[in-house]
């Protein structure tokens, strides 16, 4: 057993961290781990961030001592993980984090600040940690993790020991899904493609037949934009899924939350009017809760988008004879009939759409308008020569 078994498809990665781990000449006090959704980054750092910590006699990251349990669970005294769940990372918090930075570990060899989503922190907060990430104490280690270094200011990435994940192959994903979570073979290979190496997403599809079904609506939408009004039902169709799964998925959490943060204020949390000082912990609360909101509503979309980018660059792969294995080997009818009606030429259009809808998604666009209008453009040609 190690910590590094569930990192699928990153031998050389692996056996990196693990010689760094084992060697401190080695050693760089501050990590920048890249990759593709779904490659493992923050596996990757928490497995390193273990290993740092690790008891055991033999190579580090044994996965069994306490040090190494802990650092994988999230709980040791020496780790702290900055996982926002909003959009952006803020200057407050990043000033906590470097504050923290200067403590020296209390039962570890390290003190290792892993934060997840490096790429969400704002120009201000990324200034904040530069002193820090430049001049750590001795015993720190900073982990940041982010999709690409573009992602991140040059005066940040420029202080980091950059290490890139790839993306894991298929047959990697799937054999994971079926040694951890016990799922047989075909199914566990239809999740791994379809998910496109994602291993999160993956282990979703292949437990959750709602997850496919929605997947499935998703990868019908190209072959039903036979007019405007279908395309206009379409995004609403879509934006209706992202806020209805946001309000579910936050939606008991905010509440019991509000309720505890009254409790720890000593407040009533069943009064129906508080004291002003209370007003303005609750009106910060519903901010926070709202940039959560938001911020679900663009992942749940953009992860559509991701499903919809495949169908149309499955057909792009069949109409110009490429050999490469479809991500959607399930539905190859559809697909074979989008190839069909579009040429190359306005399949790769379409791509560029979908990914212009990202953008104006990231720029903060109006979420329904956004796939409205990407919808429209992903009129089939055939429908909108006659007028749709």
């Amino acid at each position: 057993m190690s910590v590094f078994d569930e990192l699928v498809g990153q031998a050389p990665l692996i056996e990196q961290l693990q010689h760094t781990a084992s060697d401190p000449a080695a050693m760089t006090h501050a990590w920048l781990f890249t990759g593709p959704p779904g490659s493992g980054r923050s596996k990757a750092a928490r497995a390193f961030a273990a290993a740092l910590q690790c008891e055991g006699a033999g190579a580090p990251g044994c996965g069994q001592c306490q040090a190494c349990r802990t650092v994988l669970a999230g709980s040791h005294a020496d780790l702290i993980v900055e996982a926002t769940s909003e959009t952006f990372i803020r200057v407050g918090r990043a000033r906590e984090l470097a504050l923290a930075a200067g403590s020296r570990p209390t039962v570890g060899r390290w003190r290792v600040i892993i934060i997840e989503d490096a790429d969400r922190l704002n120009d201000q907060a990324a200034d904040a940690l530069l002193k820090s990430l430049e001049e750590p104490p001795p015993r720190t280690v900073w982990m940041l993790c982010a999709p690409s270094l573009e992602d991140l200011l040059v005066t940040i990435r420029s202080r980091c020991r950059h290490m890139r994940l790839r993306t894991p192959p298929v047959d990697d994903v799937a054999g994971l899904l079926q040694r951890r979570d016990g799922i047989d073979a075909a199914m566990a290979h239809y999740a791994a493609r379809a998910a496109q190496s994602h291993v999160g997403i993956a282990r979703r599809l292949a437990l959750d037949e709602t997850a496919r079904s929605r997947r499935h609506r998703v990868t019908s939408i190209p072959l039903s934009l036979t007019g405007l009004g279908a395309a206009l039902a379409a995004a609403e169709e879509l934006h209706i899924s992202a806020v209805e799964g946001s309000a579910g998925a936050s939606g008991q959490e905010a509440d019991e939350a509000r309720a505890a943060l009254l409790r720890q204020l000593g407040a009533d949390p069943s009064a129906r009017t508080q004291p002003p000082a209370i007003r303005s912990h609750l009106k910060e609360f519903d901010e926070r809760q709202k940039r959560l909101a938001r911020r679900q509503q663009h992942d749940t979309i953009d992860a559509a988008l991701t499903d919809l980018t495949s169908v149309y660059r499955d057909a792009l792969v069949l109409g110009t004879g490429a050999g490469v294995e479809a991500v959607n080997a399930t539905e190859v009818g559809g697909v074979r009939e989008l190839a069909q009606v579009m040429t190359p030429v306005q399949l790769l259009q379409a791509l560029d759409t979908i990914g212009l809808a990202r953008a104006r998604l990231v720029a903060n666009g109006s979420p329904l308008l956004v796939l409205e209008a990407m919808m429209v453009a992903l009129i089939l040609p055939r429908a909108a020569g006659r007028g749709g």
